[in-house]
């Protein structure tokens, strides 16, 4: 399976479990969470926020990660997806980067976002094709 083709399934597994606007609107439900610093919400949304896109991963794409020789292994990150491997090399897609602005200090990716660092985890991990 090449790079484009995995990057291709990584993408549609996410879109099978929810649209592109739900993955946004519960990032976007969380990190306002954070903002008020309601901390019953956070920990009502936080787990299950994580745990789908930890699923998708971990169990959806095992074939597809499978047959390009990518091990799939628990986040070291606490925003990590999981802990990507191949060819002696390790990536961890990860949901938030840190802001420069106020509130919660760091801002979790939009569904495009996170599939763009994504992909950007998975080049770091497969031989460029011609």
């Amino acid at each position: 399976m090449t790079l484009n083709e995995t990057i291709a399934h990584v993408e549609a597994a996410h879109l099978m479990v929810r649209d592109d606007k739900e993955w946004d609107g519960l990032s976007k439900s969380l990190l306002d969470a954070y903002n008020i610093q309601d901390e019953d919400l956070i920990e009502q949304l936080r787990p299950p926020f994580l745990q789908s896109w930890r699923t998708v991963t971990t169990y959806v794409l095992r074939d597809a990660f499978d047959a390009t020789g990518i091990t799939v292994a628990d986040p070291s990150h606490p925003w990590g997806i999981a802990t990507l491997m191949a060819n002696g090399t390790s990536s961890e897609p990860i949901l938030w980067r840190e802001t420069k602005d106020g509130g919660a200090g760091f801002e979790l990716l939009t569904f495009s976002e996170a599939m763009a660092h994504y992909a950007d985890c998975l080049k770091s991990l497969l031989p460029e094709q011609p």
